[in-house]
């Protein structure tokens, strides 16, 4: 099977438009004569264009209305010039499609109508209608069609880290509900994690046709798990995920935050790039995957805030390691923070450009 079998003609990677862009080229395991980087969070929080358009929305709405999460989408590819575009999503947008009673509640976070906690609850659990992809579909035809070369990534959040969402009802430090259920239940927990799974591969395959260039699957919370729960309870499930792409020539990353422990099972679950956190450095990480596996990140997003000689020594650093592995793209740790200068970020942005 080609990659023209299963992509529409139009897509960006079949049409030529983003196949040999930096971005690309660099998560293929290849050498681009310019470093390429994207920052999570990119998209929002620090930039005031984004503050401006976003005023009076809510969260989850600005993300289904297609007009501003493209507009959002695209504002840091103008101001900052990164190497690609990633999608403007929330994390709880696929529960939300599906069904599920979930808001954003300033200050603390996604927070569900119920926590999700028993058999019963699990059966009702409703299926994800296609239909209700429309508004996502919709953004990124938008994006797509401004972004001409530059990439487009489509994101969703992991099975393990959606579930403990659903599970402790809200955002949670010891996700003790989570891991109780866990222990004490594990075949409602599988259960669980079956049903979040195939919501989130589909979510992630619709973004693949509508015209996202590489995917990313972030599980936010999978550092808080030893190895041995990781294999357990997550990895089956992750793998499930990626099952649902993999026959789409699009390059797929998984990146958690605190996960050294996890990277080797964390691409063993079908990622084709593993995202580095600030806590591993890449050329450990790079033994640690044996050599094989295209990179991404990993400058200190606590710098930012920072002196810039300390950011640009950091930079430099990243770049310098990233030159053990066989491809990196350069991105921060984790995501920018909400009190970042955009300007920094621009300058950032540039010094990665001219010395990578």
């Amino acid at each position: 099977m080609t990659a023209s079998d299963v992509l529409p003609p139009q897509h960006p990677l079949i049409s030529g438009k983003t196949a040999d862009s930096p971005l690309i080229t660099a998560y293929r395991g290849g050498r681009p004569t310019t470093r390429p980087i994207w920052m999570m969070r990119q998209a929002g929080r620090s930039l005031p264009e984004y503050r401006a358009l976003r005023e009076g929305t809510a969260m989850l709405d600005s993300c289904l209305r297609p007009d501003m999460a493209a507009e959002i989408t695209l504002q840091p590819v103008r101001r900052h010039k990164v190497d690609a575009a990633i999608f403007f999503s929330d994390i709880v947008i696929p529960l939300k499609l599906a069904g599920i009673d979930v808001d954003i509640v300033a200050g603390v976070g996604p927070v569900m109508g119920e926590a999700i906690r028993t058999a019963d609850q699990v059966r009702n659990l409703p299926a994800l209608d296609p239909s209700a992809l429309t508004p996502i579909i919709d953004a990124i035809g938008i994006v797509t069609a401004e972004l001409g070369s530059t990439p487009l990534i489509g994101f969703a959040g992991a099975p393990f880290t959606l579930a403990s969402y659903l599970v402790e009802g809200r955002p949670s430090r010891e996700y003790l509900h989570t891991k109780a259920l866990m222990r004490d239940d594990p075949e409602t927990w599988h259960a669980l994690l079956s049903w979040v799974s195939q919501v989130t591969g589909t979510f992630l395959r619709a973004q693949a046709f509508a015209g996202a260039s590489a995917l990313q699957l972030f599980d936010s919370w999978a550092g808080a798990l030893t190895l041995d729960e990781y294999l357990t309870f997550v990895a089956p499930h992750s793998a499930k995920v990626m099952s649902m792409v993999d026959d789409l020539p699009v390059p797929r990353v998984h990146f958690g935050t605190k996960t050294g422990h996890l990277l080797v099972a964390m691409r063993d679950v079908g990622a084709t790039v593993v995202g580095v956190d600030q806590f591993t450095p890449l050329d450990v990480a790079n033994e640690l995957l044996g050599g094989t596996t295209p990179l991404q990140g990993n400058i200190d997003p606590e710098l930012l805030s920072g002196p810039w000689d300390a950011l640009a020594a950091n930079v430099r650093d990243v770049l310098q390691r990233g030159l053990s592995a066989p491809g990196h793209v350069v991105n921060l740790g984790h995501g920018v923070p909400p009190d970042t200068d955009p300007d920094v970020l621009t300058r950032m942005v540039a010094l990665v450009h001219e010395e990578g």
